[in-house]
């Protein structure tokens, strides 16, 4: 059996992947930079996760590495390549941004690269909802431009779905992009707002409640966002001859590319969420308002329609669902 390829295997949703892979008896080999983003005791914790378990390789690489990638590339041949390392964060960005040049651009150049040279199957992106940017049309949908992205970050993943889709119709290449929605869950990311709060609530400190208040997120969780990714690597896509929805559909395409929204379809206010994380710790916050951050978008809202006909699947999981589950990890994990 060709092994998957999941870049990112150390993060947060590729630890995930990774490991429902694993659970569906697939051999999975994990590649990961294991760079200082965040506490790297975190990520080995995920990466022992995952060691231990039967049909797993790991691999240390930096994808930005032109010739090690392409000698990586070349050896394992992969079929099906799940591609989710990538520099995150919006705020990250506004003081580190050369940081997001060689991870999101350079690094995923060399992956596209890759799997022309191995003939890959399938590539499977992750991308972020993050490129809706100035979009005032809610919900955000696949069907929408998207040529309005207000932060670097953003510019970054839009980016890399235009040059995916390049090398889509140049050479054939199938390839499917995935905006996640806010993504949340047991090990999950500590500069994430969950995470955040969690924290501070516990620890006796006021948490930074930005836009004062204001705004509403397609919270979406971890599991539901693997169960989608899943389905669509079992779908490559097709081209589609009909050229004449070019002209007024950005979601089209001649080549086999398509792009997806994973989401809850169900925004939910940041104070609400707060609410259920107080319910949850049984401790009452103390609240910091502040500005809007730059770079962050007042809602976030996805349309899934595309991705239940392409799938059968819609994301279920609530937050009063969601977050207890969270809470219990970050308790068993921290001690706390």
């Amino acid at each position: 059996m060709t092994p998957v390829l999941v870049t990112g295997a150390a993060g947060f949703i590729g630890f995930h992947l990774a490991r429902r892979l694993l659970d569906d008896e697939q051999e999975v080999v994990g590649l990961d930079s294991m760079n200082e983003y965040y506490d790297l005791r975190l990520k080995e914790a995920r990466l022992e996760q995952l060691v231990r378990r039967k049909g797993f390789r790991f691999v240390k690489l930096d994808l930005a590495d032109r010739e090690a990638t392409a000698r990586f590339f070349a050896e394992l041949r992969p079929a099906q390549v799940a591609h989710l390392a990538a520099q995150a964060g919006v705020r990250y960005s506004l003081q580190h941004p050369h940081a997001y040049g060689q991870s999101n651009l350079v690094g995923f150049l060399n992956v596209l690269e890759g799997c022309r040279s191995s003939q890959s199957v399938h590539l499977v992106l992750a991308s972020t909802s993050s490129v809706y940017g100035a979009n005032p049309e809610l919900p955000f949908s696949e069907h929408h431009s998207v040529d309005h992205p207000i932060s670097l970050y953003a510019a970054t993943k839009r980016a890399d779905e235009l040059m995916a889709h390049s090398y889509s119709h140049l050479f054939g290449l199938p390839i499917t992009a995935l905006r996640f929605f806010t993504v949340y869950g047991p090990w999950g990311r500590p500069d994430m707002a969950l995470f955040l709060f969690t924290r501070a609530m516990l620890e006796g400190r006021p948490i930074e409640v930005f836009n004062h208040g204001r705004s509403a997120r397609d919270f979406t969780y971890v599991d539901d966002i693997v169960e989608a990714f899943v389905r669509v690597m079992e779908r490559p896509p097709k081209a589609d001859a009909d050229a004449t929805r070019l002209l007024c559909d950005p979601a089209a395409s001649t080549a086999p590319f398509r792009i997806y929204n994973i989401g809850q379809q169900s925004p939910v206010p940041l104070m609400r969420m707060i609410e259920v994380l107080e319910t949850c710790l049984g401790v009452q916050a103390e609240k910091q308002f502040l500005p809007q951050q730059p770079g962050d978008v007042a809602i976030t809202y996805a349309d899934v329609g595309d991705l239940e006909r392409h799938t059968g699947f819609r994301p279920r999981v609530s937050i009063e669902e969601g977050i207890p589950r969270f809470v219990s990890w970050y308790r068993e994990f921290y001690g706390v």
